[in-house]
């Protein structure tokens, strides 16, 4: 009897100890996720304290995200958190809302020959889409159409391609022509310039480092992916030529000034209306015969573009256009302002908390789409790590958040790119990790 209660006293007791290990355990786990979840529950009381007055209307209600997508699950907590692309599935909410209304359908005779057959410059570019391009710009303000050539192509990566073809001397005098960006600079300009390791032009580093005499090209984009910053050309030099990368010149992610009117000008639907995948972009010419060497190249590369993604283009600029009107349910750069400006706060006040990190700050200026004054809203956020932290791309992959390092944009690596284009789940969650790493 007496080994008997030995035995169960044992067991008992072992019992206990791994019930208390566990109690532990589990107590510790609450504790991190009451803290995280108290830090981020302060945060969205700040942000909703101070949210635009125009709550009720429906953009401004559609813009904030719904309690589902916030939902802490067990599993989230070990997974990495990409946002090391630009990839824009924040706008899924918004035109999930729209339903049919951009839905086309392409019969199976429609769109079978190469050709579009109503523009001798750019022979692929589809009537409807040009039209909705046009409209689109005049709606917004953000450039100037008339006089222009339009060039269609697969994204604007294709046709920063073209554009660099077009604008290089066919045959250089000694060398190829460089190309250069201020820094900090679009990560991918140097693979994308040296790639085909062409005799046209090369990669050229820096425009603030730029010495050499004669022709360059300059790669201008405003506002600045990454930092967000309004650019202007840098160098200004004679024999100097310039391709003026504005694809996030929107009215969600920066105020409307002035509508752009340069002699390359480049825009895309992924940064426009976040169909990334439909791989459009579109570039307004002012010459002519750059515009032919654009489309020659294009014609060279892919035998044109896709007939099909420009159609789907056009119903979606259309539909963007409508909502600018009032002629189509929600306007889309009212639901896109309203997240991107509660993004922004949340993330603003999470940094301000933390003590381990930075932001650039922006002016305010006058929106001439909103008719009214409003801060920058940029696609990335350009963090900056304080303190003796060097590597800030490491530091946070250790905190399961995966950004892009400064070093890649020809800057410091305390910097990192985090895009804030990602989904609401994703964006929750990453405010949550911030949210845990303290001073």
């Amino acid at each position: 009897m007496a080994n008997l209660k030995t035995i169960l006293s044992g067991k008992h007791l072992l019992a206990l100890s791994l019930a208390l290990n566990a109690s532990l355990v589990l107590r510790m786990g609450y504790d991190r996720g009451n803290k995280e979840g108290s830090c981020l529950k302060k945060t969205e009381h700040e942000v909703d304290s101070d949210t635009d007055k125009r709550v009720n209307s429906r953009s401004a209600r559609l813009a904030v995200p719904s309690y589902s997508s916030r939902t802490n699950h067990p599993q989230d907590r070990d997974r990495v958190i990409n946002l090391d692309y630009g990839d824009p599935s924040m706008y899924e909410r918004y035109w999930r809302e729209m339903g049919e209304k951009t839905t086309i359908t392409i019969p199976g005779w429609q769109s079978m020959s190469y050709f579009s057959g109503w523009s001798d410059v750019c022979w692929f570019l589809e009537a409807e889409f040009a039209t909705e391009v046009v409209r689109l710009h005049n709606a917004v303000g953000n450039a100037v159409t008339h006089g222009t050539h339009i060039v269609v192509g697969t994204g604007s990566s294709h046709l920063i391609m073209a554009a660099l073809y077009a604008l290089s001397p066919p045959h250089p005098p000694h060398q190829p022509i460089p190309v250069v960006s201020a820094t900090p600079y679009y990560s991918s300009y140097p693979a994308m310039v040296d790639l085909q390791r062409s005799g046209l032009y090369k990669w050229g580093g820096s425009a603030e480092s730029f010495e050499e005499e004669g022709p360059y090209i300059e790669l201008v984009t405003s506002p600045n992916n990454p930092d967000g910053s309004e650019r202007r050309s840098l160098i200004n030099r004679s024999h100097g030529l310039q391709i003026h990368d504005l694809a996030y010149y929107w009215p969600q992610y920066t105020p409307i000034s002035s509508p752009a009117h340069h002699h390359v000008t480049l825009f895309s639907l992924s940064k426009c209306t976040g169909h990334a995948g439909t791989r459009i972009g579109w570039a307004l010419v002012r010459d002519r015969e750059v515009a032919m060497k654009m489309s020659k190249f294009i014609e060279v590369s892919t035998i044109g573009v896709s007939k099909d993604s420009q159609l789907r283009a056009a119903r979606i600029l259309r539909a963007v256009s409508e909502s600018c009107q009032g002629q189509r349910g929600e306007s889309f750069f009212g639901f896109s302002h309203n997240v991107m400006d509660r993004r922004w706060k949340q993330l603003r006040a999470v940094v301000a908390r933390s003590g381990m990190f930075s932001l650039p700050r922006f002016s305010p200026s006058f929106c001439n789409f909103s008719r009214r004054v409003v801060e920058p809203r940029p696609a990335f956020a350009w963090l900056k790590c304080e303190g003796d932290v060097e590597d800030c791309e490491t530091f946070l992959r250790e905190h399961k958040i995966k950004g892009r390092s400064g070093r890649h944009f020809g800057a410091s690596p305390k910097y990192v790119r985090l895009s804030m284009l990602d989904s609401d789940e994703n964006f929750t969650l990453f405010l949550d990790r911030l949210c845990s790493i303290q001073s």
